[in-house]
């Protein structure tokens, strides 16, 4: 590729970073179409719009997700990439693979489609950019003979996505790697024909350092953490202080909620439990020192999702709290109570969390027959009016006759 021929395209290649333009110049060099793709990116950096057009029309058997439709706009002048769909495959839980099937992958997608990969997408799947429609159901047979499937698109449950959990992380509280399995097998229908309104996504992380960005980026969180007191080993606090760690300036100054004291002289630490927020930052920096406590779960949050139709929304909590033993039967219960909720009320393209801004999360939690709890509240009512439904109102008792009848009790 020449810089006379792709000036724009050449400024990307220029620093010491990786740049994405290279990889595709070497896959254009044992893949002619892809010369076609290099000539309307470059286009699109001219003219600053996008020249694809974007639509799931195209599938494999027996699929309704699984597969971004891709036409150019420029067919005529970029022939190669007249067809550019995208597959997604179904990620293995916590990106744990051998060399034997990522090699399995690239070998499938070279047979098949351009060669070019995302690993991963940003719902977790492996994407596979760039085939043509006839080659769309050979591809999906080799993947399924190797052992993979696709993931989600579309109105429909996208791929359960997963940190690396008590595989690698001292710190996790529940399994996630099994639960994003359990998810997985329960809703294949699910995750393979859109039913729902819009998009719906289950992310896990197993402790709140949220590796996984589930708060912010998922309609149903799943965030590890535990109900009692973080345990403090003093000797190790000791230490730390000894090499060199500034105890008060990097743990307690930073502390959220001001929960911690530490005593310089006896070098020991003090922590508030009742007023910590497990926010992991004390432990992050003295891991050897703290640990989450021994009572572990989870906490789901709703709704969190990237700007759309109503702007970027974080989860809001709506269970504090639920022990990992009686995770995975809880999640499925409540998710499915929440599905019959969005499918009956939300409007086309209404993620779960617009639905609820729209109607309110008290009609929310009486759909799913959760309970009202402090920690669901956004910010203080801005007025002073309540307004009572009659079914909420008990009768009215006379406190004089019950004191009459206490007397006459005496």
């Amino acid at each position: 590729m020449s810089d006379e021929e792709f000036p724009l395209l050449s400024e990307l290649k220029k620093g010491p970073w990786p740049s994405f333009v290279k990889e595709i110049e070497k896959t254009a060099e044992h893949k002619p179409e892809i010369k076609d793709l290099l000539k309307q990116l470059e286009r699109s950096y001219e003219d600053k719009i996008t020249y694809w057009k974007h639509g799931g029309i195209v599938s494999v058997r027996g699929y309704g997700g699984g597969v971004i439709g891709r036409y150019s706009f420029l067919a005529k002048e970029c022939p190669g990439i007249a067809e550019f769909h995208t597959m997604r495959v179904n990620q293995p839980a916590g990106y744990f693979y051998t060399t034997e099937a990522l090699r399995k992958i690239c070998d499938i997608w070279e047979e098949y489609g351009s060669g070019l990969t995302n690993m991963h997408g940003s719902t977790g799947d492996i994407i596979l950019l760039g085939t043509i429609t006839k080659n769309l159901q050979p591809c999906f047979n080799a993947l399924a003979k190797a052992g993979f499937d696709l993931g989600g698109s579309g109105s429909a449950l996208r791929t359960p996505n997963a940190c690396v959990g008590p595989a690698r992380c001292e710190f996790a509280c529940y399994d996630t790697l099994e639960l994003c399995y359990d998810l997985t097998m329960t809703y294949q229908d699910e995750l393979h024909r859109p039913m729902w309104p819009y998009k719906f996504k289950f992310k896990m992380s197993g402790c709140p350092n949220d590796c996984v960005a589930a708060r912010a980026r998922s309609d149903f969180g799943i965030i590890g953490t535990w109900k009692d007191e973080i345990k403090i080993d003093q000797e190790q606090v000791k230490k730390y202080a000894e090499e060199g760690v500034d105890i008060q300036k990097q743990v307690v100054e930073h502390c959220p909620t001001k929960c911690i004291e530490y005593d310089p002289e006896k070098k020991e630490i003090k922590i508030d439990n009742e007023n910590c927020v497990r926010c992991m930052h004390c432990i992050n920096v003295l891991p050897k020192a703290l640990r989450p406590g021994d009572e572990k779960g989870a906490c789901i949050l709703l709704g969190g999702k990237a700007p759309i139709l109503e702007g970027p929304v974080m989860g809001w909590v709506i269970v504090p709290f639920i022990p990992a033993d009686e995770l995975a039967d809880f999640v499925k219960d409540l998710a499915e109570k929440v599905w019959d909720w969005w499918d009956e009320n939300g409007k086309y393209r209404e993620r779960v969390a617009e639905l609820v801004e729209r109607l309110g999360m008290m009609n929310f939690l009486e759909a799913v027959e959760l309970e009202p709890d402090p920690r669901m509240v956004k910010h203080p009512r801005e007025n002073p009016f309540f307004f009572w439904r009659e079914e909420d109102l008990k009768p009215r008792t006379d406190p004089w006759k019950i004191w009459r009848e206490a007397e006459k009790g005496l």
